[in-house]
């Protein structure tokens, strides 16, 4: 370790962010190396340590011979003031070498509101930010995650980036990359050679047109399809993962079981983006959470999907896992539960070594809206899921909606703070243990019409909109036990424009940095007066991105990006959305999304 980071550390927050030497690290010999990739996480420890995602790519590129992946993750403000002050580079965990090192520097992210961080980690590591101010081939500088699904905010600052799951992609371009870098390419050779892989964006290959969608330059590709693993059950899974030295968000074992979503929701980017569904085996999680508890010795283990109780298996899965956890006193978390399918037999299952709160997200505060944004969630189903959870003991219920959906009225607003009072209702007359009280915390966010989901046509309310419905909700809560939080207006704003912009809003996001922009997800370092000013700067107005309705023919920045799903299809869902018509889910019927063609026709809904 640098003497000077020695000095430093004691001076700092949880020193134990950026020390390293964690169990079960990879350490190689750089002399077995020919290939050094830094995977760059655009947050603090604790977010980027706690990502499946990262997890999993860390062992599947440490897994290639002669290739040695490290982890880089954002410091917080005093150690970002002491690197700078004591001219000390950001540098990687496992060796300590600066990112300038580095062959590689792959970003992953999953939120827009990270883009302010991944140019101020290359600034900090040495790294020219723009793509054109790298001219060499080394080192390259690409992206993945759901964020990338929009490629045009941050095309002029990545030399590519992985559209859909990067496991396969990842390294099949590291591979052209260590290729390249043996004999001597220059990087347009590569850049060309890259954009042939499937899943591969570059963004140089590309230059807006009418209205901010890219126009294809000779040779390059019309449309970039996504990858996926297709068969996912035997993909890999990180079952000796990292054991941080320091408490993370998610300090536990987190146990995928699958892939993508059957519900359909129209909101959802995730549902839509991530599809089509494949899951793995309940006799190979059981047998995947179990070595993982063995390698990690963490006392919890998380079973994570975008809907978790829609797993088929589900009850297997838990009996093969309390067999082996209860003895051992490891709890089993649920997340992601339905409230249409919660039962008092799960309820049993994930009860049986300790209890942690509820969560369930109906959304939307009437049936109307529900039906509109294709929730297929009914209040009853929620309220019966209430009934049976506080029957068995529970006293903490947590419900999440989104103010500012298309079609939304004040009725349905005021909808949410009756689903409070019924909800108390429930605990009220079927509590099994009163005398510990109840808690229901209400927590609403702004409503962003993401790219690729039936709503990407809908207009985003404007802030003063967004303020007026928190108030009347906030003013109709009256119960003592129900506890409203609210997402706060100006992020949602700045969201909204990041994740449906062009490729103008990459200067808006360097001149935000160079203000001093960094760690902008958090409310700690978000200034809003700062976007402000910056978007007034390039004379650009955030309305124009979020507050304008969009006609059909419209073209979008991330048109020529192919999630799967067809554009055909978001717009039949949108048109239903408008007349409050369900879709069924994908078990009870295939709508025609289109997405099923990444895997041959097969679909796992």
């Amino acid at each position: 370790m640098d003497k000077r980071l020695k000095r430093i550390l004691p001076r700092v927050q949880k020193p134990a962010r950026y020390t390293g030497g964690e169990y079960n690290e990879i350490i190689k010999d750089k002399a077995d190396v020919d290939l050094r990739v830094a995977l760059c996480f655009p947050d603090v420890y604790e977010i980027g340590m706690s990502n499946v995602g990262t997890r999993i790519l860390y062992g599947t590129m440490n897994a290639l011979p002669g290739l040695w992946c490290e982890r880089v993750f954002a410091p917080w403000g005093d150690f970002r003031t002491e690197l700078k002050q004591a001219g000390i580079p950001l540098y990687a965990l496992e060796s300590g070498d600066p990112l300038s090192e580095f062959d590689a520097l792959g970003f992953s992210i999953g939120y827009e509101m990270a883009y302010t961080t991944v140019l101020d980690m290359l600034d900090l590591g040495g790294i020219p930010l723009r793509s054109e101010e790298r001219p060499g081939l080394l080192p390259l500088v690409f992206a993945g995650g759901t964020a990338c699904c929009n490629p045009e905010p941050m095309a002029e600052y990545f030399d590519l980036m992985v559209l859909g799951e990067g496991e396969e992609a990842d390294n099949e371009v590291l591979e052209l990359l260590r290729q390249a870098k043996q004999e001597g390419w220059d990087k347009p050779r590569f850049l060309r050679a890259a954009a042939e892989i499937g899943g591969i964006w570059v963004p140089s290959l590309y230059a807006p047109g009418a209205g901010g969608a890219p126009e294809p330059k000779a040779g390059a590709p019309e449309r970039v399809t996504k990858r996926i693993v297709r068969d996912f059950e035997r993909s890999y899974f990180p079952t000796a993962p990292i054991v941080p030295s320091t408490e993370i968000v998610h300090d536990r074992v987190n146990l995928e079981l699958f892939r993508g979503c059957v519900r359909g929701c129209r909101f959802c980017q995730a549902g839509q983006v991530y599809r089509p569904v494949r899951s793995r085996s309940a006799a190979r999680l059981t047998e995947q959470g179990i070595e993982s508890l063995k390698n990690t010795g963490y006392q919890e283990i998380t079973l994570s999907s975008l809907s978790s109780s829609d797993y088929r298996g589900l009850g297997e899965l838990c009996d093969g896992l309390m067999d082996y956890c209860r003895p051992r006193s490891i709890g089993l978390a649920l997340p992601s539960l339905r409230a249409d399918n919660f039962s008092m037999d799960l309820m049993r299952r994930v009860q049986a070594v300790r209890k942690a709160g509820l969560t369930f997200a109906p959304e939307a505060g009437t049936q109307q809206l529900r039906d509109a944004i294709n929730k297929n969630v009914t209040e009853e189903d929620l309220l019966n899921s209430c009934r049976v959870a506080f029957a068995g003991g529970w006293n903490n219920v947590k419900l999440y909606f989104m103010l500012g959906l298309p079609t939304e009225t004040d009725e349905d607003v005021l909808g949410i703070a009756q689903i409070a009072n019924d909800v108390l209702h429930e605990w009220r007359e079927y509590a099994s243990n009163k005398n510990r009280g109840v808690r229901i915390t209400i927590s609403t966010s702004c409503f962003i019409p993401k790219p690729h989901t039936p709503f990407q046509w809908a207009a985003m309310v404007t802030r003063e909109e967004y303020l007026r419905k928190v108030r009347l909700l906030r003013e109709n809560i009256k119960a003592r036990n129900v506890v409203y939080n609210w997402h706060d207006a100006e992020t949602s704003v700045v969201e909204g424009v990041l994740s449906r912009g062009d490729r103008r809003v990459g200067d808006v996001i360097y001149e935000v940095w160079r203000q001093g922009g960094t760690l902008e997800a958090w409310s700690d370092y978000f200034d809003y007066a700062r976007w402000e000013k910056a978007f007034a700067s390039f004379g650009l107005d955030p309305a124009y991105y979020t507050t304008r309705p969009r006609a059909r023919d419209e073209a979008f920045p991330w048109d020529r990006v192919d999630m799967g799903v067809t554009k055909a299809h978001l717009w039949r869902e949108w048109e239903k959305s408008q007349a409050a018509e369900l879709s069924p889910d994908c078990r009870a019927g295939c709508a025609g999304c289109g997405a099923n063609k990444l895997t041959g026709g097969v679909c796992d809904g």
